[in-house]
């Protein structure tokens, strides 16, 4: 009697374990699928953007599972109002933007990288035509973002100093630098590109010079509530990057017309020579490097570590 009693008790407790099993990858699973709630998500007309556009307006995100709503801004700080506001779930921005917001007491990390390329230009008619003309002269940029992180770097090493003209809006910049109201300025892709092509000096690019902040950030109510939804996002991201790889620029071009993005952009993505690339990880030497700048501007109370503010999992 005891054999089958013992032989009973072993079945039993292999049914019980194969059960929890089972209910732990199922609950895993479930934990990583999108919840089909809408994940707000933020943008600026820059390079960045594009494949975020392109898996929205492709279908990308919807074959995944994953339910995106793009809001477009026109200047970083009507983005953070946004964000400060609990409008988008998580954003384009840049290392020293997740420090501020986590010192201020909104929490967010930094899930990967972005594609960028910051390039500083001088206006046409002037005779600047390198960094050290710039030296004592106007530079117009959004203080306490990337930008002013990537002319302080450039002026650093070049040993001039600068004078900054705050302008906000992208549209702004550009009309101050080609009439001549200012020295230079600081612009992403593509329209840097844009305004070189219209006469413009290229002085400087943080691409040339190694220089990485920029970043993708989620808030931690996002990241600890809706994982799926994110990982979903990475997904419908990087098949957007494949996507766009694949295909002629003109497959895909005239939909950035309606993001705010200009004409010139057909002509920026046809002459890239790289491939665009998957989500990545920002370094922790850079890191470091942009945070105790952010602590020296005295945007920050303390210095933050890596693990503290970074989370690449969800690109892995």
């Amino acid at each position: 009697m005891k054999k089958p009693i013992l032989l009973l008790m072993l079945l039993t407790l292999l049914s019980i374990l194969f059960g929890c099993s089972k209910e732990t990858d199922s609950g895993t699973s479930t934990a990583l699928s999108p919840t089909g709630e809408v994940l707000n998500i933020g943008i600026l007309p820059a390079e960045a953007s594009i494949p975020i556009i392109i898996a929205k307006e492709k279908g990308f995100f919807e074959e995944i599972g994953v339910n995106i709503s793009i809001k477009t801004f026109t200047s970083p700080n009507d983005r953070n109002v946004a964000v400060q506001a609990k409008e988008i779930d998580g954003t384009i921005g840049d290392v020293m933007t997740a420090a501020v917001f986590v010192d201020r007491g909104i929490p967010m990390k930094i899930t990967s990288d972005i594609r960028e390329d910051f390039k500083i230009l001088a206006s046409p008619n002037s005779s600047i035509t390198t960094i050290k003309d710039l030296d004592g002269r106007t530079v117009s940029l959004v203080p306490n973002f990337i930008l002013e992180y990537i002319m302080d770097t450039f002026a650093t090493e070049n040993e001039i100093t600068y004078n900054i003209i705050e302008i906000p809006s992208f549209a702004g910049r550009a009309e101050a630098l080609m009439s001549d109201q200012i020295d230079g300025v600081v612009f992403t892709e593509p329209q840097a590109g844009m305004l070189v092509k219209n006469g413009a000096h290229l002085l400087g690019s943080s691409k040339t010079a190694g220089i990485k902040g920029g970043a993708f950030i989620f808030t931690d109510a996002v990241l600890s509530g809706r994982p799926g939804d994110v990982k979903a996002f990475y997904e419908g991201y990087n098949k957007a990057i494949d996507y766009m790889n694949e295909v002629d620029v003109n497959a895909y071009s005239d939909i950035l017309a309606n993001y705010q993005f200009p004409e010139a952009i057909n002509d920026y993505l046809s002459n890239q020579e790289d491939v665009f690339q998957h989500a990545g990880q920002i370094s922790i030497e850079q890191f470091d490097d942009i945070i105790e700048w952010t602590k020296e501007k005295e945007q920050i109370g303390q210095l933050y570590s890596f693990d503290a503010l970074t989370d690449f999992s969800y690109i892995e």
